[in-house]
């Protein structure tokens, strides 16, 4: 993102004196966007690592009362070695005065039980710390490969949006400068098409052109059923006043999705239920409508492509 910001700010530069102010202000304002977009994506991210600065936390938490556990056993193995020493010198005193005494042989008798009694108190104790041990070395190698099965997911899932991001770009290189832009960010693909590549003015009837943007588009996400398809129209802010069948701009974008949806669902090996149209209306604005060129660019359709998380959300909630 950063270097596609660079470039675009060299060719505006490059650009100044050699074109039209129409075209300076568009790459200007897509610059502009750009710089949005990479904020955004900067933010997300700085979630993410809070979000993986917590999980290795957890796991040095773990670390830590593994190393405890460990500790203890250490412990308590040396204090059984040193039990285990005081009870054979006993044991060997026993034996030399049991011919001298019987009172003295009672006397080691009831050290001996006392003993023994801690040695198997010990004993209990020693095992108890070893099965902790375990249980924590288990959990700990079960939230460790949890956690690798996270990162593996999400890495997997940046990678396919890459892929579809770019068959996408390929399927409509010839529309390339014609109002339609592919991009990524915030895990998700956004293909943005101005109205003058859809619709006439006031209309949401999709001409020959755009219907065959569409079905190129369409052709690609058949071969992606796992990926979700928001279809949301916009608007400038001028009022509408055309059809008295409609109520107004947010009514036009709602139906200027639909019809981009009904194209898609031409395509039989789309899962409808994979298809979501929205509008929005002029409230979701891509540059200013303060000039002709702003108004343009907010006129238009964006399909939002957004992969299936169910996976990562259950891995997050066994972790």
């Amino acid at each position: 993102m950063i270097k596609k910001l660079s470039l675009i700010a060299l060719l505006l530069i490059t650009m100044t004196s050699c074109v039209s102010k129409k075209i300076y202000t568009e790459l200007e304002d897509k610059y502009a966007n750009l710089k949005k977009d990479n904020r955004a994506l900067n933010d997300e991210l700085e979630a993410l690592s809070k979000s993986k600065n917590q999980l290795d936390n957890d796991y040095t938490a773990l670390v830590n009362a593994h190393d405890a556990a460990k500790n203890e056993v250490a412990q308590l193995s040396t204090e059984l070695e040193a039990l285990s020493s005081k009870y054979d010198n006993l044991k060997a005193s026993y034996d030399a005065l049991e011919k001298n005494s019987s009172a003295e042989i009672a006397k080691n008798s009831k050290k001996n039980r006392e003993l023994l009694a801690q040695l198997e108190a010990k004993e209990q104790a020693l095992a108890a710390e070893n099965e902790r041990l375990e249980k924590l070395k288990k959990e700990l190698e079960s939230r460790s490969q949890r956690v690798a099965e996270l990162e593996s997911v999400i890495a997997a899932k940046d990678a396919n949006m890459r892929a579809l991001k770019d068959a996408i770009s390929k399927a409509l290189t010839n529309f390339e400068g014609k109002g339609l832009t592919v991009e990524q960010r915030d895990g998700k693909v956004y293909v943005s098409m101005e109205n003058k590549l859809l619709f006439e003015s006031g209309s949401w009837y999709v001409g020959a052109q755009g219907k065959q943007a569409v079905k190129q588009l369409g052709s690609v996400l058949a071969e992606n059923p796992e990926i979700a398809i928001l279809i949301e129209g916009h608007t400038d802010n001028v009022p509408y006043k055309g059809n008295a069948q409609l109520s107004g701009n947010w009514d036009l974008s709602t139906k200027r999705a639909t019809a981009i949806v009904n194209i898609l669902r031409e395509n039989n090996a789309i899962n409808p239920e994979n298809l979501t149209a929205a509008g929005r209306g002029e409230y979701a604005p891509v540059a200013s409508n303060d000039s002709a060129e702003g108004r343009a660019k907010n006129r238009r359709i964006e399909v939002i492509l957004t992969p299936k998380l169910d996976e990562i959300s259950k891995l997050l909630n066994d972790i």
